[in-house]
């Protein structure tokens, strides 16, 4: 399938997008890609997937560029101007959980419902809450990202050079965290664990984050969608007006994703009680909000 890159292309008007991961306050966030991205869509919803401010790196080390701030300012002006912005923290901004509320043009909330313009219902959250390493060894999880953080460091210096003969990019850096992150995978079922949930909340599909693998596949029926990150791929998931999803690639490093098969409202989800097994146990409850 055709790789399509969004550098030299005019992006229309989504109905909603969603992305995460993009760690803003780690020194290998593309913080400028994802605002050239943002000042170029003015979509009538934009979820927030989670780690979008990487609280452990600015916990440990203070890192915060102007080009964060105009990001900032253009989710504000994008509010201001009438989209609905709904942020579901994840591990790396887990802070903002101690601040779940509704004000004006944005929510923030653990997880939420979306109903897209073909009447689908999609479970959006950013998945660390099915992540066995970080809900029972988030000692290890840190020890990863701090390993990952000198990889990439080490991956940038060899791709410095590789440019000054006129070579591509190569990423060993994202090939090692897939294969990590498949690992973690296999020990936790994590894919499997946020179908379930969707599943269980009678949901047709799920669009998460957290492993920093842009995907969109179906697994047992259920469609799964994970938007990818802003570190390394800058990817976001995108909601055409016909309902159809798709994986955008700004770097055009990727192959283009898609999934077809009347959103009223967003509910916004009560957390949910992650066990350590397939079957979990949630609340039933939903508050509603004006979409």
């Amino acid at each position: 399938m055709a790789n399509r890159s969004l550098e030299n292309e005019e992006l229309t008007a989504y109905r909603t997008i969603f992305l995460s991961d993009a760690h803003l306050g780690c020194h290998y966030a593309q913080a400028e890609s994802l605002l050239r991205f943002l000042n170029r869509v003015e979509p009538e919803e934009l979820y927030i997937v989670g780690d979008f401010i990487d609280g452990w790196r600015l916990k440990r080390r203070w890192f915060w560029q102007t080009v964060y701030v105009q990001i900032l300012q253009r989710l504000l002006h994008l509010a201001a101007n009438g989209t609905q912005i709904y942020y579901a923290p994840g591990n790396h901004d887990e802070f903002l959980r101690d601040f779940l509320c509704h004000f004006g043009q944005i929510t923030i909330s653990d997880q939420f419902l979306h109903q897209t313009a073909d009447g689908r219902r999609f479970v959006i959250l950013h998945g660390d809450q099915f992540d066995d390493v970080e809900r029972t060894a988030k000692w290890l999880s840190v020890i990863g990202a701090f390993a990952y953080d000198q990889l990439v460091l080490v991956n940038g210096i060899v791709n410095q050079f590789r440019r000054w003969f006129h070579l591509s990019d190569c990423r060993f850096s994202s090939h090692v965290k897939v294969w990590a992150k498949q690992a973690v995978q296999f020990i936790s079922d994590f894919e499997q664990r946020v179908v379930c949930h969707a599943k269980e909340l009678e949901c047709d599909g799920v669009i998460c984050g957290h492993i920093h693998v842009p995907r969109i596949t179906s697994l047992n029926g259920i469609t799964y969608c994970n938007t990818g990150d802003w570190v390394e791929h800058c990817t976001a998931l995108v909601e055409l007006e016909s309902g159809e999803l798709m994986l955008l690639d700004l770097s055009g490093q990727i192959p283009v994703l898609s999934c077809r098969e009347s959103r009223d409202h967003v509910e916004v989800l009560e957390e949910p009680q992650v066990q350590p097994v397939t079957q979990h146990a949630f609340a039933d409850g939903f508050m509603l909000t004006d979409s």
